[in-house]
């Protein structure tokens, strides 16, 4: 991960210290289960556990010899003992069983930061949906302007969607998480399935319940599919605040901190570069779904294509999802949201009475058919001069009305009359997601 992107929690549990720590860690607790079971003597896992020391780089000095990680890892291990307590390290397991029980405890460990950092852009956008529940603004369908709505059920709306992939993470932690330690093709030649079950319970993780010598890539497609559509989440709130930035918009603007420039050559530039940001690492992360589930097409029973693929964008995936979930969690709480032109857009507009007077003219005009309501409402809304103003739009209407022998006082809206119509049931909206 380059440091402008890094998060130092992930970049801490995927460093090659801490995967050989984890690999040692699912070593000790199967000599631990053996020694329960009277396979191997007692005291080697208490003896090999406090004695040895784990060298990253003595790894790698064996590695060049043995061009194999795990090997290498475990000589580094046995050679500080005596053979009569050494030949017990690693028994009866194959290198996919420490390497994949281990990755899934590395996993595991960066889904605590995600979900951590979920957590916290979820607070900041909850605050932020909550203080804007009863503001106006106009809702928009296809970028046209459509009917008023709460400015903070837009944002509960983004929330609901974090909501979903925060229940679609937990699921998966509590169901997918899984060890194995079952030998060479999964047949358990040298072990059994209960000393697996016994080590799997000590690390608070599941049994896979069929490996194939490697735990089946399907469930880190299933993961990765889940952090891509919370990359969507992001994407998707980034790609509106941008919209609502616009100079001719200016509904929202990121916070500016003191000194912050947003141009070399434009002193009165502020832009929305987070979001920007957001939406460029939302596609990265998006990237990785493809080798994820390319990766889950294996040769036989197994083959080391994924490995290399998953050493590159696993620990560049949770650092950068976790950077990104950071990030925006700091913007939603310095958003800027103009309240008053916000407002005003609703205020000083006709577009939102169209669909109001139209369904107003079906209950209270029952001479003329809803197509020609329709099309006087429709001439309204398309003339230059009636659109200026509300009362200009509503005068319109009930001239046209009149020309079709049709009496008609239609009502004026005010600020509290809008929100009696449009908002009547935003609480309860509030309360359904909340």
């Amino acid at each position: 991960m380059i440091p402008r992107y890094e998060s130092k929690e992930i970049s801490s549990i995927w460093n090659d210290e801490n995967k050989f720590k984890t690999f040692f860690k699912i070593e000790i607790e199967l000599l631990k289960a053996l020694e329960e079971k009277k396979i191997i003597p007692l005291n080697t896992a208490r003896v090999i556990e406090s004695k040895a020391i784990i060298n990253p780089n003595r790894i790698d000095e064996i590695e060049l010899v043995t061009r194999h990680d795990v090997i290498a890892f475990c000589t580094s291990i046995t050679e500080q003992f005596p053979a009569d307590i050494g030949k017990y390290f690693h028994y009866g397991v194959t290198s996919s069983d420490i390497i994949d029980s281990s990755l899934t405890l590395q996993i595991k460990a960066s889904l605590d930061v995600v979900i951590e950092s979920l957590d916290q852009l979820m607070v900041a956008l909850k605050k932020r949906a909550i203080e804007n529940k009863m503001l106006l603004t106009l809702g928009r369908s296809h970028g046209m302007y459509a009917e008023p709505m709460s400015f903070g059920q837009k944002l509960l709306g983004h929330f609901a969607e974090f909501k979903r992939r925060k229940l679609d993470l937990e699921q998966f932690y509590q169901n997918e998480l899984t060890i194995q330690l079952s030998g060479a093709v999964g047949n358990y030649t040298i072990l059994n399935p209960e000393i697996e079950e016994m080590v799997a319970k000590k690390l608070g993780l599941n049994v896979e319940m069929v490996s194939t010598q490697i735990i089946p890539r399907d469930r880190l497609s299933k993961l990765i599919s889940i952090t891509s559509m919370l990359a969507n989440a992001i994407e998707r709130l980034a790609v509106e605040i941008r919209h609502l930035h616009h100079s001719d918009v200016k509904e929202v603007a990121e916070g500016f901190k003191s000194g912050q420039k947003g141009s070399s050559t434009m002193p009165h530039k502020k832009n929305p570069i987070s979001c920007e940001n957001l939406t460029g690492l939302a596609r990265y992360l998006r990237s990785h779904l493809n080798i994820a589930l390319e990766n889950s097409i294996l040769w036989h029973e197994r083959d080391i294509s994924h490995s290399s693929a998953e050493r590159l964008y696993l620990p560049d995936h949770f650092g950068i999802l976790v950077y990104s979930l950071n990030r925006f969690s700091e913007t939603i709480n310095l958003l800027e949201i103009d309240t008053l032109a916000i407002e005003a857009k609703v205020l000083n507009n006709t577009h939102y009475l169209s669909s109001y007077y139209l369904h107003f003219l079906i209950s209270h005009c029952e001479q003329l058919t809803r197509d020609e309501l329709y099309s006087i409402i429709q001439a309204a809304s398309f003339d230059p001069i009636a659109t200026q103003t509300p009362s200009q739009f509503r005068d319109f209407i009930q001239s046209e009305l009149l020309k079709k022998n049709q009496s008609m006082i239609l009502p004026e809206l005010d600020r509290d009359g809008l929100q009696a119509i449009y908002l009547k049931s935003v609480d309860h909206i509030f309360k359904r997601v909340l």
